[in-house]
């Protein structure tokens, strides 16, 4: 009697592990089922969750198509700017176009490798290269236009700096040697390149500064060679001026001098045939035309007149009191 007891507690117990077996079976069974169900309803149908990221992708599209039309805008005032500055502002400043090295190289690819594998990718790649183009242009003419106004606070300086008026008394003037080649020169009797204009006046005429500046050089010169006793004055932006041949100079190096003051008197140094101021205006390192300069204190009819007057002169070989090249 007490066996069967026991062998049925044991079924019993068999019974009900094989319940909670058979439920957790069934359990996981339906948890495959719904799982698969999921995958397959979700690749079917549209789900709540796929329409909101979907939302979200074209909302991301928008905000990168409305980036692209900014930059496209910024891209285009930075290009006007960019132009006024590079055919206005700088010429108003004699002022070449300011170069920074590298500034327009493009970045490596690496840069973007992390927007590459995407369906997106060549919006946002295309994009951060605009906005990154843009930037550098921004920045390179940030730095010019921070140049021009330095140019534009030293434009009354800069006026009086320009070498604007004549060396000498106009109305003491004999004769008048042009800038550029000429057929023989006076002393050495080949032709050369004359780098100024002579002006052709007696011993001890004035010479005045044709603009503000500060002496560079105040040298004797050689005995009858080269420019003899001569002033060369800094004028800053760029500009310097030469006065050769001197009989007498009044100022020294490091001197402040101002448009019309009184620096040397007109002489015949170094290489010279006579009584002569070589005049020179240096821009940039290189010689100019100083009659370019002249044009800006003279009347239109004066300024004719030294025209005839110089292509007269220039086809002379040799002429009383001419001058030499150095």
């Amino acid at each position: 009697m007490k066996g069967s007891i026991n062998d049925t507690k044991v079924e019993a117990k068999s019974l009900k592990r094989r319940n909670r077996y058979n439920i957790l079976r069934q359990m996981l069974i339906g948890f495959i089922v719904i799982s698969l169900l999921n995958m397959i309803i979700s690749q079917l149908f549209y789900t709540p969750k796929m329409h909101i990221i979907a939302s979200e992708n074209r909302e991301l599209v928008l905000k990168y198509e409305i980036l692209q039309s900014r930059i496209a805008s910024t891209q285009s005032k930075v290009a006007e700017i960019r132009h006024r500055d590079h055919f206005v502002y700088r010429p108003l400043f004699s002022s070449d176009s300011l170069a920074i090295d590298g500034v327009f190289a493009p970045y490596a690819d690496s840069k973007y490798a992390n927007l590459t594998n995407d369906e997106y990718s060549e919006l946002m790649k295309s994009t951060w290269l605009a906005l990154d183009a843009v930037t550098r242009q921004t920045y390179a003419l940030s730095r010019s236009l921070d140049e021009v106004q330095t140019l534009a606070k030293d434009k009354e300086q800069m006026s009086l700096a320009i070498p604007a008026i004549w060396p000498i008394d106009r109305t003491k003037l004999k004769a008048f040697y042009a800038f550029g080649m000429r057929q023989k020169h006076p002393i050495l009797k080949i032709r050369t390149m004359h780098k100024g204009v002579d002006m052709s006046t007696d011993y001890g005429v004035p010479v005045y500064a044709s603009g503000d500046g500060v002496v560079e050089k105040v040298s004797q010169g050689k005995r009858r060679r080269g420019y003899g006793r001569q002033i060369v004055i800094n004028h800053k932006f760029g500009y310097k001026t030469r006065y050769a041949h001197l009989q007498k100079m009044f100022v020294n190096v490091g001197d402040k001098v101002q448009r019309g003051q009184l620096i040397g008197e007109v002489g015949s140094s170094g290489g010279s045939t006579g009584p002569h101021l070589h005049y020179e205006v240096i821009y940039l390192g290189r010689q100019v035309n100083p009659v370019n300069y002249f044009n800006r204190n003279m009347t239109s009819d004066e300024y004719r007149q030294l025209m005839e007057n110089m292509k007269y002169n220039a086809d002379l070989e040799t002429l009383e009191g001419a001058s030499n090249e150095d």
